[in-house]
């Protein structure tokens, strides 16, 4: 039986036994279309008994007039989903309900480009509302007050409620689409599960759903963008999903870097590299000395990458570190111009080519956030948190 309850099939897949709003709208819609073709039918039959449409003016006005009737009557159907719908073709509306905070800020990012950037959305009598355009699917990220995160999948012409309790983040419930209520499922489920439950609950939702954006999120969650990372289930996870997904980008691109690294394996040397710093310095492996060294990869649009180069600052002030930022954005200007504004001052590379970067790949870095922590030459760790990392400042004298 699945763990996410009573289960109805399509085409072979399995679906949330839940109606949305907006199915609800198009049974309403295809119900009253009916009608109105009923009426219309009747109205042409009653006008066949009385003489063939056309064979007099008059007639011929009456039967025109039917056929304009049932324009109108489409428009006004058409009117109707739109305002039922609630949401514009193209673009993604949510709205949202919080316990226990009043007032305050909620920022949101998307780390599948649904968004350009750090975007901030206001709470105002514990409600907010918050609408993009959207053309395509994408995950946004919304970030709470405090600093915990949790995602909404995006789809045009959809609109989601959010229902959540502050202080139980985890318990968070999204209705509106397939995937948002997947989610939901999914979180009650690892609310109070341990890691090693929570990780094999993880897999499993992927196997069970690998059609669904929502897997997408999991696996770079789970499986990749850990200390602990798991590339070889993380490799056949993906084969999976693609032959659900073919045109999933996002998936294709985590594929070819996978398959692609050259290192940055727990236990590996540090590759050997020379790259130029945004300040014009030239800088290789040999460079980077200390009892500790973080190379960590990061985006100007990623806020919890931008956050974690704040807390790399405070490591390389305390002398915890020696800590070197590799950006992967686009633009050099922009990348330089965060780090000032973050008063973030340890080396940094930012070549413009992203995750195309010669220097990304020799490190086998492959999402944002990533880092790796290297010790006597070697790789010890990969992909340490910014609480992690907090933690071990706070314990180091």
């Amino acid at each position: 039986m699945s763990p996410y309850g009573s289960c109805k099939y399509r085409n072979g897949k399995k679906l949330p036994n839940i109606l949305s709003n907006r199915r609800n709208t198009l049974i309403f819609a295809r119900r009253f279309a009916a009608m109105v073709e009923l009426v219309d039918t009747r109205d042409l039959k009653s006008l066949a008994s009385n003489g063939c449409a056309g064979s007099s003016p008059a007639r011929g006005t009456f039967f025109l007039r039917h056929l304009h009737m049932k324009q109108i009557v489409s428009l006004l159907l058409f009117s109707l989903l739109l305002v039922s719908c609630g949401t514009r073709s193209g673009h993604f509306k949510m709205e949202g309900r919080l316990l226990h905070i009043n007032q305050g800020e909620l920022y949101v990012y998307s780390p599948d480009g649904g968004l350009e950037g750090l975007d901030t959305i206001k709470i105002q009598g514990g409600r907010f509302a918050y609408e993009i355009p959207c053309k395509e699917r994408a995950t946004l990220v919304i970030i709470f007050p405090n600093y915990s995160t949790q995602p909404i999948f995006a789809e045009s012409g959809e609109a989601v409620e959010i229902k959540a309790d502050a202080s139980h983040l985890k318990e968070m419930e999204v209705g509106g689409t397939d995937d948002n209520e997947l989610m939901t499922e999914f979180r009650r489920q690892i609310a109070s599960a341990s890691p090693p439950d929570e990780l094999k609950y993880a897999g499993q939702f992927i196997e069970d759903h690998p059609e669904s954006a929502v897997s997408v999120y999991l696996l770079s969650k789970y499986f990749v963008q850990t200390e602990a990372p798991d590339y070889r289930k993380a490799l056949r996870l993906i084969d999976k999903m693609l032959a659900e997904q073919p045109r999933n980008g996002a998936l294709v691109r985590l594929k070819r870097l996978l398959n692609n690294m050259k290192g940055g394996n727990v236990g590996d040397r540090l590759p050997r590299f020379s790259a130029r710093t945004l300040d014009g310095k030239t800088i290789t492996q040999a460079d980077l000395k200390g009892k500790t060294v973080i190379i960590s990869l990061w985006a100007t649009w990623n806020y919890e990458s931008v956050n974690m180069q704040r807390t790399l600052s405070e490591a390389v002030e305390k002398g915890y570190a020696t800590v070197l930022g590799i950006s992967a954005d686009a633009s050099p200007k922009e990348a330089q111009q965060t780090l000032k504004n973050n008063e973030v001052h340890f080396p940094n590379v930012c070549d413009g080519m992203m995750m195309e970067s010669q220097l990304v790949r020799t490190l086998g870095l492959r999402t944002i956030p990533d880092n790796i922590v290297i010790k006597n030459g070697r790789i010890a760790e990969r992909n340490i948190t910014e609480s992690t990392l907090r933690q071990r400042l706070s314990n180091f004298n």
